[in-house]
């Protein structure tokens, strides 16, 4: 039996991803910060519930020893994250960003990263085929957003392309430390979720199919790598 965690699984992707990992025979942890939110996911999921904010390290800490003494963990997707919009809902641009606005989503979308996956790696290492799946973004991609013409170069917005090629950058080097496990960044595609305000043009379902994908990859399968639904993308 396969035992995986996905941060942020109360809603929107995480919980697309838990239903379809659990459909798969999974045994999926739906991570939440919010207890009550996570509770009412996971019962409809048929999930078993942890309580994680990435962003706090005692709460992680709990969160892996919760999970350890249910008997360990083989897949950990990294899912949780914010796009840090303005007060009127906008994007902050190059203009009105400040060193604050990006601390504070990096303070999700990379140092969680970071420290979720340090946590779980003792688990992860004791695991007969570990996997670790990033949720990253089509923005993160420096070929992207320097090609004129494209989405990604229109978007205006700095600190959550930035967190998303930090993210990337995680993802290699994990990899390339421990080459034992599969460990890869994904994007999803404009989805439509609360992240965006649901502006997004697909699906959550066409949105998981990659990341349900990659958290099955087995020993054999590609690692350090990033991948949207129809293969890998350009750094």
């Amino acid at each position: 039996m396969t035992t995986t965690l996905i941060t942020g699984a109360n809603k929107g992707l995480g919980y697309e991803s838990a239903r379809r990992l659990i459909a798969a025979g999974h045994t999926v942890y739906a991570g939440s910060r919010d207890a009550e939110r996570g509770r009412r996911a996971a019962e409809r999921l048929g999930a078993r519930m942890v309580l994680i904010d990435v962003t706090d390290e005692a709460s992680v800490a709990a969160a892996a020893k919760t999970i350890e003494a249910g008997g360990g963990l083989d897949v950990l997707v990294n899912n949780a994250g914010i796009e840090g919009r303005t007060p009127d809902g906008g994007v902050a641009g190059a203009a009105e960003v400040t060193a604050d606005m990006m601390r504070t989503l990096f303070e999700t979308n990379v140092f969680g990263v970071v420290r979720v996956t340090h946590a779980f790696l003792p688990l992860l290492r004791r695991s007969t085929a570990p996997v670790v799946v990033n949720v990253s973004s089509a923005l993160g991609s420096m070929a992207r957003i320097t090609a004129p013409g494209t989405p990604a170069y229109a978007y205006p917005g700095v600190a959550y392309p930035a967190s998303k090629t930090a993210v990337n950058v995680i993802t290699v080097q994990y990899a390339k430390a421990f080459p034992g496990m599969r460990i890869n960044a994904v994007e999803p595609g404009y989805t439509a979720t609360d992240l965006n305000g649901h502006t997004g043009t697909q699906t959550v379902e066409e949105g998981a199919e990659i990341i349900v994908r990659m958290a099955q990859v087995g020993p054999d399968g590609p690692t350090g790598g990033y991948f949207d639904a129809e293969g890998p993308l350009p750094w």
